[in-house]
């Protein structure tokens, strides 16, 4: 997979907040669970091209 990261060594903080949205919004984990489940969009490729958010990671992951 091709990317852009400006700097690499930030992933930790990254992962850090990551897992702090999830376990913080209950709601965003029952959709996370669900999607894992249902797969929605196996074999759908996605392009993002904007600052992804804690939240939006979540869902991506």
């Amino acid at each position: 997979m091709k990317y852009n990261i400006k700097d690499i060594n930030l992933y930790k903080e990254g992962l850090k907040r990551i897992n702090w949205a999830l376990n913080e919004m209950p709601v965003l984990k029952n959709i996370r669970e669900d999607f894992k489940n249902k797969k929605p969009l196996k074999n759908i490729k996605i392009a993002a091209c904007l600052h992804i958010t804690t939240e939006t990671a979540n869902l991506l992951i």
